[in-house]
Order: C-alpha cells, then structure tokens, then sequence
C-alpha cells in the first residue's frame, strides 16, 4: 500500500510539475505570439497604406494633370472633368494617412498635402483665366505649374512610403528584441525542466523552442533586408500561421518594392518621352517660310531638297512611336536637319558628318545626336560673329559605338561648363531654353535611363568651341526586340 501511494506521490508530483511547465510555457508562447500578431497587423496596416499610396501617385500625376489639360484644351469643361473632385479625394486620402500614421512619419504627408492646396490655386487660376478669356498660351504655362507641382506631391509621397518602410524594418527589429527574450525565457525554463524531469520533457520543450528560434532567425534576416528568408514550416500549431503571415509579409514587401521601382521608372520614362515630343514650332515655321522663298524665286532643286528634308526629318523623329532605330536612320535624320538650317545660316555655318556605313545597321536611341547638333548651332555656331562649323562623326570601338559632336562656335567658360556639369549630376529633365530641342540634359538622362550606365555625356569647351561625345553599347536589331519583349 505503501508503494502505492509513493508510486502515486511520484504520479502526483510528476502531474503538478507538468502543469507547472505547461504553464510556464504556455504563458511566453502566447505573449511572444500576441506580440508577433500585433506587428503582423501593423505590418499588414503598413503595406496597405503603401499600396493606397501608391494608388494615389497616379492620381496626382496622371489625371489631375490630364484633366487640367483637357480643361484647357476645350476637350472638357470643368464640371465634366472632376478635376476639383480627384483633388478633394486626394485631399481626404492624405489627412485620413495624417491621421493613421504615426508623428514621425507624418511630416510628408503635411508637407504634400500643403501642396496639394498649392495645385488646387493653379487649378483655380485656370478657372478664373478662362471665364475672364485669357489667351490660351498663359494656362498652358500655367499647366507646366501644375505638373511641376504634382511632381513635388509624387516626391512627398514617395518619401512616405520610404519612412513607411524604415518604420517597418524598425518594427522587425522590435519584433526581433521580443522573439530573442521570448526564446532565452524558454531557454531558461528548458534548463530548469532538465533538471528536474526525464527525457520526455527536453524533447517536449525543444519542439516548442526550436520554431520560435527558426521564427527569430528568419525575423533576424528579414529586419537585414533578406526579403527572401523563408521560415520553414512547423508542427506547433500556434506558430504555423504566425510563420504563414511573416513569410507572406516578407513576399508582398519584396513584390511591392520591385513594383514601386518598375512604376517609378516607367514613370520616368513616360517623362522623358514627353519632353522628345515637344518640337519646336518655330522650326517647321521657318523651314515651310525657306520652302515659299525658294518656290517663289523658282528654285525647283531647293524645294524638292528642302521638302524631303524636312519630310525625313519628321519622319525619323516619329518613327512610328518607335524608340530604337538603325544609325543609318539617326544619321540621315540630322543629315536632313543640317540641310535644312544651312538654307537658313548658308553664311555662318558649314557641316560635316562622319558616321561610316559600316555601322549602319546597329541600333541606337532616337535623336541622341540631333539635340546635341541643335546644341553646337542654336549655343555655338549661331552667336559666334562669323559663324563657323559642325563636324558629327561616330565609329565603333571594343564593342562601344563612340559619337562626337564637334563646333567651332562659341565656347564655354569655366564657370558656365561647371553650372552645366552640375545640372546634369543633378539629373533634371528640361527643355532647354531657346534650342528647341531636349537640350544636353536630357541626352544625357535618356542614356542613363535607357542604357542603364552611369557615364555622362563628356562635354569639352573653350575659346576654339565645343565638343560633346558618349559612349553606349553597339547593340543589333534582334537584341533589342529581345531585351524589350523580357521587359515587357
């Protein structure tokens, strides 16, 4: 009876100590997992944002400008545009993320959202242009104000995202601190249980320890930036879908990340291939009044160059929306405009090309060379008293096909080839003033962007003139129309 009673006692003892490591277990299991729930929603919350965040970019910087276009081209009215009610909604998104988002973060969406209120007086500008019949060309500058300013917003919002992700990545390391504790706890009680239990209970409380460490060395590499960790699957069923959630959180921060950048880049091109198609009308002005100069003095050949000139001119520019074309095509293309601005500058300007056939066949960037001729004329040659000349010459070289644009024109000094060094680091596309073309800038922008090189435009200048050359890969047809259908 005795030997029963111990044998009880022991049953007794063993039951209470059970009870007692359950429940010392239990306890940091639930903490640690109503911890990593609760960054789990603030994550999720997060990446929610970030999506309506993202949402909202296109809205500012695609159909508030458009609609103000449209406004001001006569193709809507202001009430069937929405305009004021995409502004609103923009307006009510950012003070609804104000009010969500923690104060730390909260400085760009203040600053974007006082913006905002600056888009909104240009758009109210136009308004009051139209009803008191301002000519057309001042809401036009007045447009240019409010894609610039919805770029500013774009740049707000962008900065939130950013501050978005870095509180994230502070959380994963909270997250981190909590998990590490929450494991030493264990680690401490799976001491404790070894010395007073048998086998049984180690096993026991590794099953429960080595998920919650697999958990904090994937949280461990995720808060490093390794989107790619992956915590591997578990049999405790209170973690399985903590482990579920972080590796989904994990996938969606990675996918949204590479989508921000795809839309931010194909953003930038939209750009700049809005700023190729501003053509100056001033040039086809001139070159129609040279054509009825020429028809009028009966200068039968002059017409008939001229007329195919220009008509190769925009032909090439447009390219039928194509933006890579053979060099033998870039090459006729600035032929054809040289021709027809010498009809204009026969005195003070002469030309000559050296781009050799051989070449021919690669492809390159449309109209990277005729922004730079338009350059050595409109910058160099033209506001040299006497004129001078412009050599363009091209070849290929250890796989790099090697362009040069060449004047005797009027240089620069150092102070203004510094000031353009600058802008081109600075990397703002602009239409430059009185060129009417892209301007060096957004040549050089466009081989960035394009390329995907880093090298600028190398620009030399001094009293005899100017010379501007680059670089960039000699590329087929066929890698071209490969490298754009894995883009796609």
């Amino acid at each position: 009876m005795a030997k029963v009673r111990k044998e009880k006692s022991i049953l007794g003892q063993i039951n209470d100590l059970s009870h007692k490591l359950v429940f010392m277990l239990v306890i940091p299991i639930i903490i640690s997992l109503l911890l990593m729930l609760f960054y789990a929603a603030k994550y999720h919350s997060a990446i929610d944002r970030m999506e309506r965040v993202a949402t909202l970019k296109t809205m500012v910087t695609e159909e508030i400008p458009g609609s103000a276009w449209n406004i001001v081209s006569g193709q809507q009215s202001f009430a069937e545009s929405r305009i004021y009610a995409s502004i609103g909604k923009v307006n009510e998104t950012i003070d609804s993320f104000t009010e969500q988002t923690a104060e730390e973060n909260r400085l760009s969406l203040v600053v974007a959202r006082r913006t905002m209120q600056t888009l909104e007086n240009y758009v109210d500008r136009i308004r009051d242009n139209i009803e008191n019949g301002v000519p057309v060309v001042e809401n036009e500058a007045v447009i240019e104000e409010v894609r610039g300013v919805a770029t500013l917003v774009d740049s707000m919002l962008n900065d939130y995202i950013a501050a978005e992700i870095n509180t994230t990545a502070r959380m994963s390391l909270s997250l981190r601190i909590w998990v590490l504790v929450t494991a030493v706890v264990e680690a401490l009680i799976v001491v404790v249980a070894l010395l007073v239990r048998n086998r049984s209970v180690k096993v026991t409380a590794a099953s429960v320890q080595l998920p919650i460490e697999r958990l904090e060395a994937a949280a461990a590499r995720i808060a490093e930036g390794s989107l790619d960790a992956k915590i591997e699957d578990t049999d405790v069923t209170e973690l399985r879908n903590l482990t579920l959630q972080v590796n989904t959180m994990a996938d969606r921060l990675k996918e949204m990340m590479k989508r921000s950048s795809r839309d931010a880049r194909n953003l930038r091109k939209a750009e700049l291939r809005t700023l190729q198609a501003q053509i100056n009308p001033h040039f086809l002005y001139n070159t129609l009044d040279a054509i009825v100069w020429k028809a009028e003095a009966g200068e039968k050949d002059e017409v008939i160059q001229l007329t195919s000139a220009l008509s190769d001119f925009f032909r090439i520019s447009l390219s039928s929306g194509a933006d890579w074309i053979p060099i033998s095509q870039e090459k006729k293309h600035i032929e054809g405009y040289l021709k027809i601005q010498q009809t204009r500058y026969r005195d003070i300007m002469n030309y000559e090309i050296d781009i050799p056939d051989e070449i021919g066949e690669f492809y390159i960037l449309k109209l990277l060379l005729q922004p730079l001729v338009e350059n050595a004329l409109y910058h160099g040659v033209k506001i040299k008293r006497g004129g001078g000349s412009i050599f363009v010459s091209g070849k290929l070289q250890d796989g790099y096909l090697l362009f040069s644009v060449r004047d005797t024109g009027l240089g620069m000094n150092p102070e203004q080839l510094q000031a353009l060094r600058e802008r081109m680091k600075q990397g703002q596309p602009t239409v430059s003033e009185g060129s009417g073309g892209f301007g060096l800038v957004n040549v050089n922008m466009r081989i960035r962007l394009y390329y995907n090189q880093s090298d600028d435009l190398t620009i030399e200048s001094g009293s005899e003139g100017t010379t501007v050359s680059f670089a960039v890969p000699a590329r087929t047809g066929e890698e071209i129309a490969e490298d754009e259908s894995v883009s796609g």
